[in-house]
């Protein structure tokens, strides 16, 4: 048998080289950067935004590592492409850092954009720029997060539209820490610094007393003559009527003197002695010339600085604080160990002269219950506020005084 010559194994075919992905791709988003980060002298405008759209369309779909890349090249840029600018900085966070810290050339439009569709750290970021408009404050503030509330209101060249401010004050509703730093703000108003005084510490009522108590002597001597035009009237315009109520100097109510049971509204606290129910704490507000609704909130206080303002506002003497106090079924304590509580309350009662304690008394009444509608009453019971800034300043107030806290 003639034996089959086997044919030798074919050498093996050389492997392809396989392309190396993404080495181009990097390369041309260096050069494109490279381009965009050129100064005026050597690239027009309009070349440098079309190196931009390039950029930016390749960017989209980069690596994260290429996007941080680039954004720490742009971020220092003074007339980087707007778009870019836009994109980068609601990027992942350490990709948006470098654009939302440094960037000169990020407009406020592009930072709003950035802080609606970041995060709260884009927030926090955009919060301690060195210039923050009022647009940009209204928006950082909508989103009620305490620690971009720190950041800006730490921030002195941040800029606080009314509307930042409101938001700000309902936050500290549930994060009372932040009130300290609220109250150093210069462009925080009397409605306020006095709606936010509820649940303030010990130490911030005294600050918002000692900014907020005014003797109101101008208001009072602008309006002299108006007190008889009103009286004429026989108080019928229900806005004139507010207004004066709360400039007159008296704060006694004679009319609900005269109709009492109570000679007097040191009486009716003597009586509150032996039974302090409802109707009593109802009869000692209409005596004291502000609403039920008013008294109410005040007697109910815990930190108890409010009973001081009332008692000093009414022209009750020193020994009627005390009376009323216990008449609360507070501890007054003993010459030898008083309550600390009380004492505090002394204090304020000592140091606040009588006008000053009826201006306050006075807005707390004024912005408590002068717009409490019975359709202001049913939104805050259901919890619908609507647009809040619809409302006004004390509408405002009673809805976050009143209000459950969300």
């Amino acid at each position: 048998m003639i034996p089959v010559a086997h044919p030798a194994p074919a050498e093996p075919a050389p492997a392809t080289e396989q392309p190396v992905i993404g080495r181009a791709r990097s390369t041309l988003l260096k050069r494109l950067s490279d381009l965009v980060c050129l100064p005026e002298s050597r690239i027009s405008p309009v070349e440098r935004h079309m190196a931009g759209d390039l950029l930016m369309d390749m960017l989209r779909e980069a690596e994260p590592v290429l996007r941080a890349r680039c954004a720490k090249r742009v971020a220092a840029l003074g007339d980087a492409p707007p778009l870019l600018l836009r994109m980068l900085a609601a990027d992942e966070i350490d990709i948006a850092a470098p654009i939302l810290e440094q960037s000169p050339s990020i407009s406020d439009a592009d930072l709003v954009a950035a802080s609606q569709r970041g995060g709260a750290q884009h927030r926090v970021l955009i919060a301690r720029r060195k210039h923050i408009s009022e647009m940009l404050a209204e928006e950082l503030t909508s989103h009620s997060e305490p620690e971009v509330a720190k950041a800006l209101l730490r921030n002195d060249e941040a800029r606080l539209s009314n509307k930042s401010l409101e938001n700000l004050v309902e936050l500290t509703r549930a994060h009372t820490g932040l009130c300290r730093s609220l109250l150093s703000r210069p462009e925080l108003r009397p409605s306020q610094g006095l709606t936010l005084f509820w649940w303030a510490n010990t130490d911030d009522r005294k600050r918002i007393f000692l900014r907020f108590s005014v003797d109101r002597v101008l208001m009072q001597e602008s309006a002299s003559d108006v007190f008889e035009m009103v009286a004429a009237e026989n108080w019928q315009d229900p806005l004139a009527r507010k207004a004066m109520q709360f400039i007159e100097r008296r704060q006694r109510n004679r009319a609900a003197i005269a109709k009492s049971p109570y000679d007097s509204l040191e009486a009716a606290i003597d009586a509150g002695l032996i039974e302090m129910n409802a109707a009593l704490a109802e009869e000692i507000s209409y005596l004291s010339g502000i609403k039920p609704i008013t008294g109410a909130r005040i007697l109910a206080d815990t930190g108890g600085e409010p009973i001081a303002i009332l008692c000093k506002a009414t022209g009750l003497k020193r020994d009627y604080l005390a009376k009323l106090w216990t008449a609360l079924k507070r501890n007054i304590g003993t010459e030898q160990a008083p309550d600390e509580a009380f004492e505090r309350v002394r204090y304020t009662f000592d140091t606040m002269s009588s006008n000053k304690a009826q201006t306050v008394l006075r807005y707390w009444n004024w912005a408590l219950s002068s717009s409490l509608s019975s359709d202001l009453r049913r939104r805050i019971r259901d919890g619908n506020m609507g647009d809040a800034t619809e409302l006004s300043a004390p509408e405002r107030s009673a809805a976050l005084v009143f209000g459950k806290q969300g």
